[in-house]
């Protein structure tokens, strides 16, 4: 039996070589450890011999080494096909976030073969209402089908909805709701619940799941501008919630269907009655929540943003100076609270008549608001007798007539919706992260372009949670000597659009805003991670170290030294993938200051 000395165990050295040639994917790792051990099972010819030198060595056969240099080569083709398909896929763009679609993970479940020329995947999107799935289909497509070795090509479309930005202290009636959307005015009569209602009914012909709440109790609007077959809301028994009416595949709630018609009671009974609608009604699983919020910006207003993190608000005026004012008090609660307003409506802005365009409540509030506020989007609703009829009929104008100048205007406003709801997803989920190569939290705050590090032990020390000081004395119980330096936190996660939920080794969650975040000192002369030294890290991690004999102390070695070392010749290919090990990145250093814009009596216990 001819023999070749190679590292022993068997598995050692074949994980060794795995990791050497590139084959990191979980799955190709065990199709190459079935091929090779089924390969020395069938030839029998695997030996143990004495340690030699200190290193631990066995016997394989030369054929059962050829048996595992096919499989990693044929491996190494299968992952050379994928890679060749991801590359091609990078050219799709998602318009939203600026990026490629397999930056952004969409690409799932990819199988694809240069023997049989035949590939398929799937591409997972964010939401089910996505206005560009059929261009993201076409082109994946087509550039999959350009490659010359591809014979035919198989896409399948899905969408995994995102999870609420902050589920877990949410009311267990809105957990598996994605996004809630805001549609205000804080002026009665501006057709706030006409653009509500049509915007639910687009966001459902696009695909999503919507519910839609009422939130006016003293004049509900919900009862006219829908005919639902049930015109009760129901409890369930058991729960003791609320089962929302249905009507065209929108779930609806509102005071109206309570069978109390319009509430007379006090400012504290509302806000009662609100928060007992929205919270224990039987929502299930939502892309998107409408919510139609009553005029003004009072109590009620206030008590529905504490209990719903809002994703975004839509803001409805006309054209009429008096229309703006109003609207610019609601603009500025909303920026108060950190909720987003996404697009203006003018609605009644004009119509026409013999020719001609009239414009009976005058011009400009809503250019205005879009020009005071920065809101990126505006959109104009014409005066038309079809949509107040279909509001008085029960059947949203979006539904009556999908092909009208109005439907087509909400249409693109449900557009603008689900594009401007993804990104601030995405800005709100990498606001602030945790960078484990610098030990450093990064901060980029959705309203602002610049980007911070913070030391974790610096975020740590300022929380201002009952817990760290004295609310009645304002003392300061977090001594500055109490948290490590090198403490590091074990999960970030957004709350809403305004701060993070940090969990810290010792069990404590610290919720720290965003505004609290940008006035603590600041890292300074924080390294760039190189992209050779990425490639390096990522080439044999630190985990994989002691499957490479000799090598456990040693700072740098090659792959060269490798087949030296261990007698393997040229039996498999290896390429120089990594020339050193990963080495620690230098520390950033601290700058020390207080933050200008407000001080602390508690910093003089610290420097």
């Amino acid at each position: 039996m001819e023999s070749l000395v190679l590292p022993s165990p068997a598995l050692g050295y074949f994980t060794s070589a795995m990791r050497l040639n590139g084959l990191t994917n979980h799955h190709s790792f065990f199709r190459c450890q079935k091929a090779f051990f089924t390969s020395v099972t069938r030839l029998g010819s695997v030996s143990l011999t004495p340690p030699v030198s200190g290193t631990s060595l066995g016997l394989v056969s030369r054929a059962a080494a050829t048996s595992l240099q096919a499989a990693v080569v044929s491996e190494r083709s299968s992952q050379t096909a994928e890679n060749d398909v991801l590359k091609a896929l990078s050219q799709i763009i998602d318009p939203d976030f600026g990026t490629d679609i397999v930056s952004c993970g969409f690409v799932k479940d990819l199988n694809a073969s240069v023997d049989s020329g035949e590939v398929s995947f799937r591409l997972e999107l964010t939401t089910p209402a996505c206005p560009v799935k059929d261009m993201f289909e076409q082109k994946a497509n087509e550039v999959v089908a350009a490659l010359p070795w591809v014979k035919t090509v198989k896409v399948t479309m899905s969408a995994q909805p995102a999870r609420p930005v902050y589920d877990e202290k949410l009311p267990a009636g809105l957990q598996k709701i994605s996004n809630i959307i805001a549609v205000s005015s804080c002026k009665g009569g501006v057709g706030k619940s006409t653009v509500a209602v049509n915007l639910a009914y687009t966001l459902a012909g696009m695909g999503a799941r919507v519910g839609l709440f009422d939130a006016d109790v003293y004049g509900p609007s919900l009862p006219t501008m829908v005919s639902p077959e049930n015109r009760f809301l129901e409890v369930n028994p058991e729960t003791r919630t609320i089962i929302p009416t249905e009507y065209m595949g929108v779930k609806l709630v509102s005071f109206g269907f309570a069978g109390q018609g319009r509430a007379i009671m006090r400012g504290p009974m509302v806000s009662g009655v609100i928060s007992q609608l929205l919270t224990t009604s039987e929502w299930g699983e939502l892309d998107y929540l409408v919510i139609d919020m009553p005029p003004g910006t009072g109590d009620i207003q206030l008590t529905l943003c504490q209990i719903v993190p809002l994703n975004a608000a839509v803001i409805v005026t006309t054209p009429q100076k008096l229309a703006f004012i109003d609207v610019a008090k609601g603009v500025r609660m909303f920026s108060k609270l950190k909720v987003p307003c996404v697009a203006v409506v003018e609605n009644m802005c004009h119509f026409d008549a013999d020719g001609k365009r009239y414009y009976p409540f005058g011009r400009g509030s809503g250019s205005q608001v879009v020009q005071e506020f920065g809101i990126p989007h505006l959109y104009e609703l014409p005066i038309r007798p079809s949509l107040s009829v279909s509001g008085d009929s029960g059947v949203p104008e979006v539904v009556a007539d999908p092909q009208s100048d109005v439907a087509q205007t909400f249409q693109e406003l449900g557009v603008c919706v689900v594009q401007q709801c993804a990104k601030i997803r995405k800005q709100v989920s990498t606001a602030v992260t945790y960078d484990a190569s610098i030990k450093a939290i990064r901060v980029k705050v959705p309203s602002s372009d610049e980007e911070f590090f913070l030391h974790p032990a610096t975020v740590r020390r300022n929380d201002r949670s009952a817990e760290s000081v004295d609310e009645w004395t304002g003392e300061q119980r977090l001594k500055y000597g109490n948290v490590p330096e090198d403490i590091e936190p074990e999960e970030i996660r957004p709350m809403g659009n305004y701060a993070v939920t940090i969990t810290w080794p010792d069990g404590f969650n610290q919720i720290a805003p965003y505004d609290q975040l940008e006035t603590m000192e600041r890292l300074v002369d924080v390294p760039e991670v190189q992209p050779e030294q990425a490639s390096a890290a990522t080439a044999i991690p630190t985990q994989y170290w002691a499957e490479i004999p000799a090598f456990h102390s040693t700072d740098t070695f090659s792959v060269d030294q490798w087949r030296d070392q261990h007698q393997v010749g040229s039996l498999l290919p290896l390429p120089p993938l990594c020339s050193r090990l990963h080495q620690p990145l230098p520390q950033p250093s601290i700058r020390h200051h207080r933050p200008t814009n407000r001080s602390h009596k508690w910093w003089s216990h610290w420097f």
